[in-house]
């Protein structure tokens, strides 16, 4: 099984430094939730063990954040050792999606749309911290149905 940081470097092999493009750790974030919330929808069990939180700035995972926090609002580098062979192929075809739909956005618009999406509002007006995979699930597959 993969492990949060496997889709988050995957995430940032997608990049495209020459053209300016960068990967914030907030952007890394909301797309590693995106991966996990689809994931969930699609496969009927999780893409990675680590658990996502609603967090002030929208969903996080913990380990994830203080990882790279040292970078603060800076770009996140490549991976220097990326092994594309650990990911199956559903899987990169589901990161290449997600990255196409969501990549685009700037990381405070996806930080604007996850505060808009249930999973994160339900659980941070609550008060609770983990956003439990079931509900990650429900709601993804709201999203897979209208599409």
């Amino acid at each position: 099984m993969l492990n949060c940081f496997d889709v988050a470097d995957y995430f940032k092999t997608l990049i495209d430094e020459e053209s300016g493009d960068l990967m914030t750790n907030l952007k890394l974030q909301k797309l590693v939730y995106y991966a996990q919330g689809f994931y969930l929808a699609l496969h009927e069990e999780h893409l990675f063990n680590e658990e996502i939180e609603a967090w002030t700035h929208g969903p996080v995972i913990s380990e994830l954040y203080h990882y790279y926090k040292d970078h603060g609002s800076n770009g996140i580098p490549k991976p220097d050792n990326f092994d594309l062979s650990i990911y199956p192929d559903h899987v990169r075809d589901l990161l290449n999606d997600i990255y196409d739909v969501y990549g685009k956005y700037s990381a405070w618009k996806l930080r604007d749309m996850t505060h808009e999406e249930e999973p994160w509002k339900n659980n941070y007006q609550k008060g609770d911290s983990i956003i439990p995979h079931e509900d990650m699930k429900n709601y993804f597959k709201t999203l897979l149905i209208n599409d």
